[in-house]
């Protein structure tokens, strides 16, 4: 038997009941106060229940809540960045009652899970987004997200009751405790995990193989949660890293699995409870890249590589990789980073984000030093 990393906190958490207990809590249903939580409070129960947020069970307390602000730790002193909150506004929270449970809806009514409402209390949204976004800027997604929630937030422990239903990506879906069942499976012990919210372009796949040189598979975990408005859809990504995969990847070495959870866009602090996620998928080592989960120009390029620093490795235990500039270099004559070439802008060919989707809403097809052939097509043709 070969031993995975283990998960943080030593133990993965799992809140998705079955057999009676399910029964019983499904017959408390009707006497339950709803609350209707929206498409990234739906995100996080999924993650909560299926473990992929050990060693949390539920919402934050008070007391995790302000050590994870003041501390980027939980009271048990493990590593922990982002607070996973769900909130309610004044007149909802006078209507619940700490000790009762509440029955979790989606927008269309049905019953996800129960809340055990343990701790009821109130928030400074303005030192929360300073204190995890380093910035108050409504323009910030993650802000302004923030700004639109209640002044409340319940703590208490979940359970999901009912499977949160995807139309979409299902033979992708992989939970933690599945993803570590096919890494034992195929007998890997270190797996590297690379985190995208974009299509796989020359540079990422660059790092990526450097990265699978010294492990024994790789996990590639594009987020699908919500996203920002132009972001490439998760459909169009899916298809760009399948046709990926088909021609350029082993393919007994490379897991393609989507992690449900949405972008928060926190830069540095994101990147941290990025590797924590994928820790508790399995995984052993994580590609931190330029500007990892960052968004316009509120983190530094590499501040999401100085933030690890600041964490005892003994307990964050995943090892991070991390990558400089990668470009493909038409002197060198191949993909090269800032630190293996030693010629100058002028030989290197880098496109953004911002430039490749300008490209394709001309009609033009990015050129092959920066993706793909095959992924370029599946992008000109979803323009």
């Amino acid at each position: 038997m070969h031993n995975l990393i283990p998960a943080h906190g030593g133990k993965l958490v799992n809140r998705i009941l079955t057999g009676q207990q399910r029964q019983v809590l499904l017959d408390r249903i009707p006497g339950l106060k709803r609350l209707v939580l929206n498409r990234r409070e739906i995100a996080d129960l999924e993650m909560l229940a299926t473990g992929a947020f050990s060693p949390l069970d539920g919402y934050v307390s008070s007391k995790d809540y302000e050590s994870i602000l003041h501390s980027m730790h939980l009271t048990n002193g493990l590593p922990w960045t982002i607070p996973i909150t769900v909130s309610v506004g004044a007149e909802h929270k006078a209507k619940v009652r700490e000790g009762e449970d509440l029955a979790l809806h989606d927008l269309a009514g049905k019953c996800l899970g129960i809340l055990e409402l343990e701790e009821i209390y109130p928030y400074d949204k303005q030192r929360e987004a300073l204190q995890v976004y380093g910035t108050n800027d409504i323009q910030h997604p993650g802000v302004a997200a923030l700004h639109q929630q209640g002044e409340y937030y319940l703590a208490g422990k979940i359970s999901l009751i009912n499977p949160i239903a995807h139309d979409d990506f299902n033979k992708h879906r992989l939970e933690p405790r599945e993803t570590r069942l096919l890494f034992r499976e195929k007998g890997w012990r270190t797996i590297v995990a690379f985190q995208t919210r974009n299509p796989v372009h020359r540079a990422h796949e660059y790092i990526q193989k450097c990265a699978m040189e010294i492990v024994d598979g790789l996990l590639l975990h594009p987020l699908v949660g919500e996203t920002k408005s132009d972001d490439i859809s998760a459909d169009v990504r899916m298809k760009c890293y399948e046709v990926l995969l088909e021609n350029y990847y082993p393919r007994d070495r490379v897991v393609l699995s989507v992690m449900p959870a949405n972008m928060r866009y926190a830069g540095p602090k994101e990147a941290i409870m990025h590797a924590i996620i994928r820790k508790n998928y399995g995984c052993s080592h994580f590609i931190v890249g330029r500007d990892h989960a960052g968004v316009g120009n509120y983190y530094g390029t590499f501040d999401a590589h100085h933030i690890f620093k600041e964490f005892d490795p003994r307990n964050l235990m995943i090892t991070p990789l991390f990558f400089d500039y990668t470009f493909y270099c038409t002197r060198c004559g191949g993909m090269a980073s800032t630190k293996t070439c030693p010629h100058g802008k002028e030989s290197h060919v880098f496109l953004s984000g911002t430039k490749v989707r300008e490209m394709l809403a001309r009609g033009e097809s990015p050129p092959i030093e920066f993706t793909r052939p095959e992924v370029a097509k599946v992008l000109m043709n979803h323009s």
